[in-house]
C-alpha cells in the first residue's frame, strides 16, 4: 500500500528527490555540454563561466523534464503497472502537486541560469532556453504530449543532442562551426538510445494506457534495430569528425547494454539504462579530449 493510500503524509527527503530526478538519465544533459565546451576550446573560445552556466541550465531543464514526466504520466495513468524504476508520484512518496511545483521550480532555475548566460552571450540563448523548457513540459504534458504521439525520440535527439551541444558552443564562442552539428548529432544519438531502452521496456504498459511512444508504434524488433542504428551512428559520426580512434575506446561499454536490448525485455532492461548512460559519458569524455587537442 502506498503512503497516500494509507493516509500517511510523508515529507520527502533528499533520497526521494534524487530518485525523482532519475540520476541515471542525467548523462544526456551533461555529455553534450562537455563536448560543446571542447569544441569551443578547439577554436580558442573556452569560457569557464559560460560553460558552467550552460551545464547547470542543461541539468535543470532535464531534472524539470523528468519531474514533469513523473507528474504527467501519473495524471494520465501511464504508471499504473510500472515495470521500470520507482516513480515518486505513482508510488505515493510525494504528492502530485508537490512534484508539479518541483518541476516548475527546476524550469524556473533553468531560466535564471539561462538569463545569466544571455547577459554573457546574447539573446539567442533566451530563445534556446524558452524552446527547451517548453519542449520539456510538453514532452508528456499539455493537450498534445509529444511523448504520447511517438515524437519523444525526435525531441531527445534535437534538444539533448543538437540544441544542447550547439547551444553550448554558441554560448562560449558566439558561433557554431560545422563540427558542432556533427558532434551534436552523435550526442543526440546516444541520448535517444537511453530513451529507446526506456520505451522498449515499457511498450506493453504504455500501449495499454494510450501512450503511443515510437516503440509502441513500430514494435520491439524495430525498436531494437533503432538502438543498434543509434549506437552505430554515434561512433560513425565521432570518427568522421577527426578520423581517429579515440571514441572507439568506449566501444566495449556498448556491448553489455546492446546484449540486454537484443535479448531481454521488461524489467530485465533496467540495468541497460544506466549502462547506456555510462557509455554516453565515457564516449563524450573521449570525444571531448580528441576535439580539444
Amino acid at each position: 500500500m502506498s503512503p497516500q493510500a494509507s493516509g500517511l503524509s510523508l515529507q520527502p527527503d533528499w533520497g526521494v528527490w534524487l530518485t525523482a530526478a532519475r540520476p541515471r538519465t542525467l548523462a544526456a544533459s551533461v555529455a553534450p555540454v562537455v563536448v560543446g565546451t571542447a569544441i569551443a576550446a578547439s577554436i580558442d573560445s573556452f569560457r569557464p563561466s559560460a560553460a558552467l552556466l550552460a551545464l547547470f541550465g542543461s541539468l535543470s531543464i532535464q531534472i524539470g523534464t523528468n519531474l514533469a514526466n513523473d507528474y504527467s504520466d501519473f495524471k494520465r495513468g501511464a504508471d499504473a503497472d510500472r515495470v521500470g524504476p520507482q516513480r515518486v508520484t505513482q508510488s505515493g512518496l510525494v504528492k502530485p502537486s508537490t512534484v508539479k511545483n518541483a518541476a516548475l521550480a527546476a524550469f524556473g532555475l533553468a531560466m535564471v541560469f539561462g538569463l545569466t548566460l544571455a547577459v554573457l552571450s546574447g539573446w539567442p540563448i533566451v530563445v534556446i532556453g524558452i524552446a527547451s523548457i517548453a519542449a520539456g513540459w510538453l514532452y508528456t504534458g499539455g493537450p498534445w504530449p509529444l511523448g504520447y504521439h511517438g515524437l519523444g525520440d525526435l525531441f531527445v535527439f534535437i534538444f539533448f543532442g543538437l540544441v544542447a551541444t550547439c547551444g553550448t558552443v554558441y554560448a562560449e564562442a558566439l558561433e557554431v562551426p560545422a563540427q558542432a552539428w556533427i558532434a551534436g548529432a552523435a550526442m543526440g544519438a546516444l541520448s535517444t538510445a537511453i530513451l529507446v531502452v526506456n520505451n522498449l521496456r515499457d511498450r506493453a504498459t504504455d500501449a495499454r494506457v494510450g501512450k503511443n511512444t515510437l516503440a509502441v508504434k513500430i514494435g520491439a524488433r524495430a525498436t531494437r534495430v533503432e538502438y543498434v542504428v543509434l549506437l552505430t551512428l554515434a561512433f560513425g559520426l565521432a570518427l568522421a569528425l577527426k578520423g581517429r580512434p579515440w571514441p572507439l575506446v568506449a566501444l566495449p561499454l556498448a556491448l553489455q547494454p546492446l546484449r540486454r536490448v537484443l535479448r531481454s525485455d521488461g524489467a530485465a532492461l533496467n540495468p541497460a539504462l544506466g549502462e547506456t548512460a555510462r557509455l554516453q559519458l565515457v564516449f563524450a569524455a573521449l570525444l571531448a579530449v580528441e576535439l580539444w587537442r
